[in-house]
This record gives structure tokens, C-alpha cells and sequence, in this order.
């Protein structure tokens, strides 16, 4: 098992205020993890903030209860990982793969973004929980 050398996490109500919380849980971790350099943290924190906000803007209730927005982020050795959920949410809609740079719609573009900015993107659906798992190798 890797060892983690900085972890942080989030939970609450998917509405713009929690994107503030996330950015304070990022800038909480970098200061836990001064040794990430700073391009990493840049690019890494850019991807993180993109999928909480799709969330926020994009995500659907898929029963009674509100979306909630989660997040857990890990240093280890050479690799941040995070982890950005949508809790109580319907599956995405449209693509789940990002559009060219040409394609003048609006959907896929923070996607795209996000595989810009990071290593590797997957995407896990659970019950009525949508994961983004984002992972970008550093120089720790």
C-alpha cells in the first residue's frame, strides 16, 4: 500500500457555497504538502474545482433527497488522487468523453479540461453515486 502523505475531504449540499469549501480544502492540503510543486498543485486544483462545479451546475437528483458533493483527496508519493462525487445524483447526461477543441457546444468542454489537466480520468457509478476519480503523477 502507498503511503498518503496529505489527505482532505468534503461532503455537503451541491450548491455554489460548496465550491468555496472545496477550494478551502485544497488550499488546506497544498499547505500540508508544500513539497507538491507548484505546477502541479495549479493544474491539479483547476481539474478538482471543474468537476465540483460540473456537479454543482450540472448534477440531478435522482430521488427525494438533494445532490450532495463530495470530495477526498490524496498526496502519495508521486501520484495526487481525487475522488469528486455526486451523491444522490441521476447518471450524467450527454458524453462522457471530452468534445474537440472545434465543437462548439457547451457539453464535454469541462471534461476536456479536466483529461487536459490530469494524468488519467475514470468514471464509477454506484447506486445513485456518480465518482470522478482524477489522477495526475507528480514530482513529490
Amino acid at each position: 500500500m502507498t503511503d498518503v502523505l496529505a489527505r482532505r475531504s468534503f461532503r455537503g449540499l451541491s450548491t455554489p457555497e460548496a465550491i468555496e469549501s472545496v477550494h478551502n480544502e485544497l488550499d488546506g492540503l497544498w499547505e500540508d504538502a508544500p513539497f507538491v510543486q507548484d505546477m502541479d498543485q495549479m493544474t491539479f486544483t483547476t481539474a478538482v474545482i471543474e468537476a465540483a462545479s460540473n456537479i454543482v451546475q450540472h448534477a440531478e437528483p435522482a430521488t427525494a433527497l438533494p445532490v450532495e458533493l463530495g470530495m477526498e483527496i490524496s498526496v502519495q508519493p508521486a501520484l495526487l488522487q481525487a475522488r469528486v462525487s455526486a451523491f444522490h445524483a441521476k447518471p450524467p447526461f450527454g458524453p462522457m468523453e471530452p468534445v474537440p477543441v472545434e465543437d462548439e457546444s457547451e457539453s464535454g468542454r469541462g471534461l476536456a479540461l479536466i483529461q487536459a489537466l490530469v494524468t488519467t480520468v475514470t468514471f464509477e457509478r454506484q447506486g445513485a453515486t456518480n465518482t470522478w476519480i482524477l489522477s495526475r503523477t507528480s514530482q513529490v
